[in-house]
């Protein structure tokens, strides 16, 4: 159960995320626009702490994922730290997408992981 809460979480922030980003057609776009960053941000933040509350089990099997990419934009984002444009254009562009496909396919090879009664 704790697994498919998490699993929930990340693929919940990552879709607002995408729609969020879904109209933009730039990098320079999402700076210009402070309330869809602060949007984008606040999702972001969500998803980083969630997957920093991940299990040893879990992260294990998760070793695609660039965790230490997660770490320092939690870092970043929870401590209020500028810069972290780069950080933040990584996220949305490759972490997000990454991360959501790479638990997509666990949940399908593994699904008992996500299991409500797991």
């Amino acid at each position: 159960m704790y697994h498919r809460s998490l699993y929930d979480i990340v693929m919940e922030t990552g879709a607002s995320i995408g729609q969020l980003i879904q109209a933009l057609q730039s990098e320079d776009e999402l700076f210009a626009s402070t309330l869809t960053l602060r949007a984008i941000e606040a999702q972001l933040l969500i998803m980083a702490h969630t997957l920093g509350n991940v299990t040893p089990a879990l992260h294990q099997r998760l070793i695609e994922v660039d965790w230490n990419g997660w770490t320092v934009l939690h870092d970043k984002l929870r401590h209020g730290v500028e810069p972290r444009r780069s950080e933040i254009w990584y996220a949305v562009s490759a972490l997000v997408p990454q991360t959501m496909a790479l638990l997509q396919d666990l949940r399908r090879k593994q699904p008992v992981w996500f299991e409500l009664g797991y």
